[in-house]
């Protein structure tokens, strides 16, 4: 059956409407439309949002299938709502051949779950030292556009002023991952009063607000693009705020973790929490919370960041830094952002599909949810209350900070191009 119809949901938080999905489009938006020969979706009370998109997901393949695979990987997106993610480059091979973007990108059509654009390396292995295959990344198939040595800053700043001359010649941005490395050699968490306390390796704000400092002047010297990942601290967002009133083309991501949760969580010892950027305090979790309000911060983007349960189940100076965020994403903004009454639905829809669709160049994705528009949709029920579980995760991970925390909202259906992916909450 081609035909669907959502009967009755709120789009983008609006008035409540139905929606005709035929094969791959939608077909009308409006009320009493005709169900004839289309399988009927009853959906009051639940919000209707474009899919969402992120673009900052680590789905580990090739060479660490052990923490993700593509495969699960898009699974766990369709769960929360993505019909596509961006890809980084920090696999084993690194992405930094038009071969191995190529490979991400046949690997993400075969899933079926989600669209998968790969994110190429700003440099050789990343290394930092020798610019990669820029040019025949973009010319390949999986036609690359956003580029990024995330997991490592770009700290050289005259391979980060070729990069940006690069990829301006056909419209691309270099996506920083925002870390001086003298300034963090050790560091095991924000540095503080809770760092100092336990005794902990401590990580400076100034760390990561240098280097955006530095990147947002170069992108303006050189009439470039630049896109800050996972900004943490209220002195990057003030940076930020000040290079876009100069007309400087930045735009930045917040992760749901750090709109969250803060550094006091550390004192748990529990290597679930340990994350880069670290978690930081409670005066920058309201900062950022503020600049996503207000568009200072363009978009939410997850840094999902698989890892096996011996790299997070052992002593916190062994652990490995990251968590998984693709299945909670949308629950956490819905805590911290609409419940708070810093965003409404058309606003989440805008920092979670809209933006980082036109960020990344999704073609297809980010779309008006109105006819004639691809039919890339997620369903969300506001009203559930739940503990998370990771045991019912998608993804092969299960490091998450919320495991027992109970969060609002649940996505119960996700449309790619008019194909469900998810129904009921259940991965079709």
């Amino acid at each position: 059956m081609s035909k669907i119809l959502i009967r009755g949901a709120k789009v983008l938080g609006g008035e409540a409407q139905d929606v005709l999905i035929d094969g791959e489009t939608i077909e009308a938006v409006g009320t009493g439309l005709s169900d004839e020969g289309a399988q009927v979706i009853e959906a009051q009370g639940q919000i209707l949002l474009p899919g969402l998109v992120d673009l900052h997901t680590h789905l580990r393949e090739p060479g660490r299938e052990d923490s993700e695979t593509v495969l699960t990987g898009t699974r766990a997106a369709a769960s929360g709502g993505y019909t596509a993610v961006f890809a980084m480059a920090n696999t084993f091979p690194v992405a930094d051949t038009a071969g191995v973007v190529e490979q991400v990108y046949r690997l993400g059509k075969e899933s079926g779950y989600c669209d998968v654009q790969p994110i190429g390396a700003v440099t050789v292995g990343l290394e930092g030292k020798k610019l990669a295959e820029l040019g025949a990344m973009h010319e390949s198939a999986a036609g690359v556009t956003v580029f990024s040595d995330d997991g490592k800053c770009v700290d050289d700043a005259v391979i980060m002023r070729r990069a940006l001359e690069y990829v301006k010649a056909f419209g691309g941005v270099v996506a920083q991952h925002a870390q001086e490395p003298r300034l963090t050699e050790g560091a095991q968490m924000n540095e503080g009063i809770v760092s100092a306390e336990l005794g902990l390796g401590g990580w400076p704000a100034v760390a990561e607000e240098s280097i955006i400092a530095r990147d947002v002047l170069l992108a303006e010297h050189v009439g470039s693009r630049v896109h800050i990942c996972h900004l943490s601290t209220a002195g990057s967002v003030e940076i930020v705020r000040w290079a876009k009133s100069r007309g400087i083309d930045v735009t930045a991501e917040v992760t749901p973790h750090h709109l969250l949760l803060t550094d006091e969580l550390v004192r748990s010892y529990n290597p679930v929490y340990k994350v880069n950027p670290p978690l930081r305090t409670e005066r920058d979790v309201t900062a950022l919370r503020e600049a996503l309000a207000d568009g200072t911060i363009d978009i939410v983007a997850t840094d999902h960041a698989p890892h096996p349960h011996e790299d997070k189940d052992c002593e916190w100076a062994a652990a490995a830094m990251g968590m998984v965020g693709l299945e909670t994403a949308l629950s956490v903004v819905q805590q911290t952002m609409v419940e708070t009454g810093l965003l409404d639905w058309a606003g989440v829809a805008d920092r979670m599909a809209y933006a980082p669709a036109r960020i990344g160049r999704a073609l297809g994705h980010g779309r008006p949810v109105s006819a004639g528009e691809p039919a890339n949709l997620t369903l969300v029920d506001p009203a559930y209350r739940g503990e998370v579980d990771p045991a019912g995760f998608a993804s092969r991970s299960r490091n998450t900070p919320y495991e027992g925390r109970e969060l609002p909202g649940r996505v119960t259906h996700t449309f790619l191009r008019g194909r469900a992916t998810l129904v009921d909450g259940k991965l079709a």
